[in-house]
């Protein structure tokens, strides 16, 4: 697995990773708010494997340059960018929260270029205009204070454990209560490169201004595959938009994940590879094009 980082062109101008594998499918890799293209490093040796993988750093995240929006509909517009001017041929996305709102918008604007999507727990209104109303706004109310104060790694992990965050019974939980320290750190790596402003729209639940959930779902002409995290673990997709996407999308496969919250693929990687493959397999046609 060699991995070699490169940058777009425009602006702004976004850092990739990728790995060169000559007559495979292309794979495009798309992380979740707060992280960077090394998120998706416990499914690396596997996916590259089999396919020609490129992973994307966000505006204002990894080594991205910043930028003066970070709404979704700004992300779905440099990915749509970066396709048609770095990638240029058909090809599969593989998007977490964040980045499967962006894989999803992305198959929708460019369906010439977009063979599948496989979405991993989108958060939709969860981070949208419901998010006053969930314990994410206290988490990213938190990290966006520790990104801006900035620190060494140990600093920013000891800040994020500190985060309170309140329960359904109405008592608060600091994060290092639900998250162990390795997860916590690598969440503190991921801050020190980035640009605190991308909470700023999330917190204020302006994050999907410009993205139409419903419309975007109905115009993804490709297979989908969706990864659904459990919500009484801490997964963002509820189990009412859960059934409203099956329903939007015209081809969706759905893999629930019972017991497990968000990070579908850091804490579960052999079951999204497999949910992966399957995927892979069954809708081998339209990837043989890629």
């Amino acid at each position: 697995m060699n991995f070699e980082t490169r940058r777009s062109g425009g602006s702004p101008a976004l850092n990739y990773a990728t790995c060169d594998g000559l007559g495979k499918p292309a794979l495009l890799l798309l992380h979740g708010v707060t992280r960077c293209w090394r998120d998706w490093e416990p499914l690396l040796p596997t996916l590259t494997q089999t396919w020609r993988v490129i992973a994307l750093d966000h505006r204002g995240h990894g080594t991205s340059e910043r930028a003066e929006s970070y709404r979704v509909s700004d992300y779905v517009a440099d990915v749509v960018r970066f396709v048609r001017d770095e990638v240029t041929a058909p090809l599969v996305i593989l998007g977490h929260s964040l980045g499967a709102l962006v894989a999803a918008g992305v198959a929708a604007e460019v369906p010439q270029y977009v063979r599948g999507i496989a979405l991993e727990d989108p958060p939709f209104h969860t981070m949208g205009n419901r998010i006053r109303s969930s314990a994410w706004q206290a988490q990213f109310i938190g990290m966006q204070a520790a990104a801006r104060r900035g620190g060494s790694v140990d600093d920013l992990t000891d800040a994020l454990t500190e985060i309170r965050l309140p329960t359904p019974g109405g008592a608060l939980k600091r994060l290092g209560e639900l998250r162990d320290r390795a997860s916590l750190r690598w969440s503190a790596e991921c801050l020190t490169q980035l640009d605190p402003d991308v909470l700023s729209p999330v917190i204020e639940g302006r994050w999907l201004d410009g993205y139409d959930v419903a419309s975007i779902l109905s115009r993804v002409q490709c297979p989908a595959l969706l990864l659904a995290g459990d919500p009484t673990a801490g997964g963002a997709l509820t189990a009412s938009d859960a059934e409203a996407t099956e329903a939007a999308l015209s081809s969706c496969q759905t893999v629930h994940f019972s017991g497990v919250g968000h990070q579908l693929h850091r804490e579960r990687p052999e079951e999204v590879l497999a949910a992966l493959h399957a995927f892979r397999a069954k809708n081998s046609e339209f990837f043989n094009e890629c």
